[in-house]
């Protein structure tokens, strides 16, 4: 049985915070005020059940200031960037990325309806691995 992808909580914080740690050689170690204001500039955050993982996510209006991130913002007008997924290694193997990236998807398709697609750019494709596991199309062709 698959978790329920849920909304970050104020409550979720240190957990969440203990999660990234893990993490940071990966992603970029954090302290709590820096997460609280990240997810207060994310455009999407999300974490599956009892914190098994966690998604965080910008758009172009966020005031961010990694490397990554200000290099989309130098070239595009619009739009998603995914920052950081994070699955505890007890969760591993249970399609947690896929649950998020299938809400992502879902996300990015309600946004072209905003967004007219010669304006807006996905970042982050879906891995080839990823896309035939799921049978998708990549991002960039579907958006264009």
């Amino acid at each position: 049985m698959t978790s329920p992808i849920d909304h970050i909580a104020q409550r979720d914080e240190a957990d969440i915070l203990a999660l990234n740690n893990e993490h940071a050689a990966e992603l970029s170690w954090l302290e709590a005020e820096r997460l609280s204001f990240l997810l207060g500039e994310a455009f999407y955050a999300r974490r599956i059940g009892d914190l098994e993982a966690f998604i965080m996510t910008f758009d172009q209006e966020a005031n961010y200031d990694s490397p990554n991130f200000l290099w989309f913002c130098e070239r595009y007008e619009r739009f998603i960037y995914v920052d950081r997924v994070v699955v505890a290694a007890h969760a591993r193997g249970r399609a947690m990325r896929a649950g998020f990236i299938r809400t992502c998807s879902s996300m990015r398709s309600a946004l072209a309806t905003r967004w007219s697609p010669a304006r807006s750019t996905p970042i982050h494709p879906i891995p080839p691995r990823m896309r035939s596991t799921l049978r998708w199309a990549s991002l960039r062709s579907a958006t264009r």
